[in-house]
């Protein structure tokens, strides 16, 4: 972004009240809810296993590789998957804000202007 997309023209405010009840939002609010709520039980689930297995049972304690247990790897797995999920969200992220900028704009656009 340069300068000039970074000032904000107060003359010009979208009326967010429309926005949000105009069919594209709602398409969007749709499809950023299929993709956080996946992503959020998964990451739930994965996370919360770890100590739950590890109280509750012994399985993850059998070695997985020489002296190297389940546990560890699970737990290295951990990590490995919380950075893979940070670089998705990101990259999708990103592409979600594009489409709720083209939203406001085409509200603008419109003539959505609430003041």
């Amino acid at each position: 972004m340069n300068g000039e997309q970074l000032k904000q023209d107060f003359s010009k405010k979208p009326d967010y009240v429309k926005v949000e009840q105009s069919e594209e939002f709602q398409g969007y609010m749709a499809k950023r809810k299929k993709f956080i709520l996946p992503y959020t039980i998964f990451f739930l689930v994965f996370y919360f296993l770890l100590p739950i297995c590890t109280s509750y049972t012994t399985f993850l304690n059998k070695p997985a590789i020489g002296d190297i247990s389940w546990v560890w790897l699970f737990a290295f797995a951990q990590f490995a998957m919380t950075f893979i999920l940070c670089i998705v969200y990101v990259k999708k992220a990103g592409e979600l804000d594009k489409q709720a900028d083209e939203i406001i704009e085409n509200q603008l656009e419109q003539g959505g202007n609430g003041r």
